[in-house]
């Protein structure tokens, strides 16, 4: 496949991935006219409309492979853009980083306040277990408790939660690169990875079976981190929807910091291809997967 044939299968993809997963969350909360409008108002707000809708095309883009029902793999990364979306909400509280603005519109905590916030974040939470539990999601029982174990992991210590932990003690330490990647691995990397092996995980495939995919996953999560390093340098706030430059003003270390840019900018390339490479026993039934890695560091927020 030839890098110049991706843009519009890209587009197309994320277009659609967009709109579904808007159209999931829609359904999933409706407002039910007593005293919790509010709560649902507040998980509306961060979950319906702008975000890139990445993690959620990684599980559609891998179970695609197997030739798993889209309307499944649907609502599997429906599951796992809430507890995407959940950490946003919580991210961006006043004890935590503090944001004003995410995805071009006011953080929950601004819209509403902050207990509102809190508690969506704790009901997106809940929500992606109560999605991947369901009979409706998946028939077999086996499926469904892999794919709640497979996201509860990526989501607590040993995964988003753990690195974000790190995050905050970064801003007290001297973290080396060594450092950065494994916080990274943990705050960004999991989920990336969670999604592409749940989506194998709906196509019926052995853990023995998934070594390339979570190859191609662990390379693209920390060439996306790099890549919004580099952002945070070089992008556009009204692109980004956000404030731009925190971890610099914070003094953290970045693999911008610690790498420099153009050195930085490289090593994302070099994963991208490798990335690409872990994904040499497909045909053409993998081009969505190859466009997504090179979307990962050419995108501007």
């Amino acid at each position: 496949m030839s890098h110049a044939s991706t843009p519009s299968l890209l587009h197309d993809s994320l277009t659609q991935i967009a709109a579904d997963i808007d159209q999931e969350f829609d359904a999933l909360l409706k407002l039910p006219g007593d005293a919790r409008d509010r709560l649902y108002a507040a998980m509306r707000h961060a979950a319906i409309g702008g975000g890139k809708r990445l993690r959620p095309l990684l599980v559609t883009a891998t179970a695609a492979l197997f030739h798993v029902n889209r309307a499944v793999a649907v609502r599997v990364g429906t599951a796992v853009e809430a507890i995407h979306v959940y950490s946003l909400v919580h991210d961006d509280l006043p004890c935590m980083d503090d944001d004003d603005m995410r995805r071009g519109k006011p953080t929950v905590h601004r819209a509403f306040d902050d207990a509102t916030a809190v508690l969506a974040g704790d009901s997106l939470h809940a929500l992606a277990f109560e999605i991947l539990a369901s009979p409706q999601t998946h028939p077999d029982p086996f499926v469904r408790g892999e794919l709640v174990s497979t996201l509860a992991l990526a989501s607590g210590p040993e995964g988003m939660a753990g690195g974000q932990m790190m995050d905050i003690e970064a801003e007290n330490a001297t973290f080396d690169l060594q450092t950065v990647m494994r916080l990274q691995a943990l705050k960004t990397g999991a989920l990336i990875a969670a999604s592409v092996e749940m989506g194998a995980i709906l196509g019926h495939i052995p853990p023995e079976g998934r070594t390339h995919l979570r190859g191609y996953a662990r390379d693209i999560g920390l060439a996306f981190q790099i890549a919004d390093d580099i952002l945070d340098v070089e992008g556009d706030p009204k692109l980004a929807g956000k404030a731009l430059q925190k971890d610099a003003d914070a003094g953290k270390g970045t693999f911008v910091s610690l790498m420099g840019l153009e050195r930085a900018k490289q090593q994302a390339e070099v994963l991208v291809a490798k990335a690409n490479e872990h994904l040499s026993c497909y045909g053409s039934e993998a081009n969505l997967l190859r466009a997504i890695a090179y979307y990962i560091t050419e995108r501007d927020r």
